[in-house]
């Protein structure tokens, strides 16, 4: 039997994407260069520098956050590779898109969203760059199409025109475009996938997150990082099936929405570590212990405080990615990158400066999934709630890893187990 590999299919049939225009705008859009029948409300706002019109899109300021870690990574790509193809395959306004092209230099953006009614606005915001350029002149630099995700996607990869970095912003908990995505990618491209699904995340839904990305999903206190790896392991179960794996580079939660985004960096062949970092995580609701197993450790799941019986207070969730949520060196380049850039020394800079420091420090490999939010532990504990800095330091002088989680200002991540943090309590609460 003869095997094709998805990076070698044959050409398609189906006519080349992006389809020409037949209007052709001139190198800088003007918006009276449009007939007045599609004109319609203009709001222009400014990102990192940029102006760009809105319109009656959708578009979210606080997303400004994730966009910049996608430009930073982009940029990398483009550096360490020495080209940078990009789908914006949900692109609202085109803000993503404009700032690839800009920031990231990109080679190439191809700007998709499926409502046509956004047309207008992401011409206003794209035709702010030149659409041709390179060579003679000739080489397009974007382009705009309103088809399905999935549609542009899977042409793509049938006409095999892959793309360094896809970014998927897509709502709710749609994990139809994994597979799409991954056979569209160039081998160690970039994919930037979203869900916004925190209910589903929060235990709310365990069998939509079943049917969604193969994972069972219950409630514990840290909900919204396995919001991330819900995610994170949903992409390395359909790369698997293509025979890929995948990394993540970094892992981003947001509040506001909220929003769920991880960058990972596709390989070719199956994780080398034999899938060591996607299994189940259990969580103890009597002590509050919380800890990674594997498929070979389903049959014997206990918890340290009380292994005769766990049937009743050891919620199990999974499979899901155990592993880290983020690159450590990869994090420490997008800090240089954005020092460079001057985006860190100031206004929201700081914001992202203070981001990747805690994802550096969240990379250690030695924490495991989850985080202890500090009113947990003081309520087990039956003391006020100490400081976290006064926690952190009695932790690391137990000699345990602590940090601060960038998803729960009010939390820790530690691989010190609940008990032991409860008794640190008592002790720092006794000594004040």
């Amino acid at each position: 039997m003869t095997f094709l590999s998805p990076k070698t299919l044959p050409p398609s049939p189906f006519p080349l994407l992006p389809h020409k225009n037949p209007n052709p705008k001139p190198p800088y859009f003007h918006p009276h260069s449009l007939p007045t029948d599609t004109l319609c409300k203009s709001e222009y706002r400014t990102e990192r520098g940029l102006e760009f019109d809105t319109g009656e899109s959708f578009f979210r300021q606080e997303s400004a956050t994730g966009r910049d870690l996608g430009v930073l990574a982009a940029s990398l790509h483009r550096k360490s590779n020495g080209g940078l193809r990009v789908l914006d395959a949900m692109c609202g306004c085109g803000i993503r898109s404009l700032r690839y092209l800009v920031e990231a230099e990109a080679d190439f953006v191809l700007a998709n969203d499926a409502n046509e009614e956004c047309r207008r606005v992401i011409l206003s915001n794209m035709w702010r760059v030149p659409r041709r350029g390179g060579s003679g002149e000739e080489e397009k630099r974007w382009a705009v199409t309103h088809f399905d995700a999935d549609r542009v996607m899977t042409e793509y990869y049938l006409q095999r025109e892959y793309f360094d970095l896809i970014d998927v912003d897509s709502f709710g908990s749609d994990s139809s475009y994994f597979r799409p995505a991954i056979n569209a990618l160039k081998w160690g491209g970039l994919l930037y996938f979203t869900s916004t699904d925190g209910y589903t995340s929060g235990g709310n839904r365990p069998y939509h997150s079943v049917a969604s990305y193969g994972a069972y999903v219950c409630r514990v206190p840290y909900s919204n990082e396995v919001g991330l790896r819900k995610v994170i392991g949903g992409a390395v179960r359909e790369a698997s099936v293509l025979g890929y794996h995948v990394t993540p580079l970094f892992s981003y939660y947001s509040f506001h929405g909220p929003v769920f985004r991880v960058m990972l960096r596709l390989s070719r062949g199956m994780l080398p570590d034999k899938s060591r970092h996607y299994g189940f995580i259990g969580y103890c609701k009597r002590c509050g212990h919380s800890q990674a197993f594997s498929w070979d450790e389903l049959g014997g799941i206990d918890c340290p405080c009380n292994k005769s019986n766990v049937s009743g207070s050891l919620v199990v969730l999974g499979p899901l990615w155990t592993g880290p949520l983020h690159t450590t060196t990869y994090i420490t380049e997008m800090l240089n990158l954005a020092e460079q850039w001057g985006w860190t020394n100031s206004g929201m800079g700081l914001d992202l400066e203070k981001l990747l420091r805690q994802m550096i420090d969240e990379s250690h490999p030695g924490l495991p999934p989850g985080y202890i939010i500090m009113d947990e532990v003081s309520k087990r504990a039956k003391v006020n709630s100490p400081r976290i800095k006064t926690m952190m330091s009695s932790i690391h002088q137990e000699g345990y890893v602590a940090c601060r989680s960038h998803i729960a200002s009010n939390a820790l991540k530690t691989n010190c187990p609940m008990a032991e943090c409860v008794r640190i309590a008592k002790e720092l609460n006794s000594a004040e």
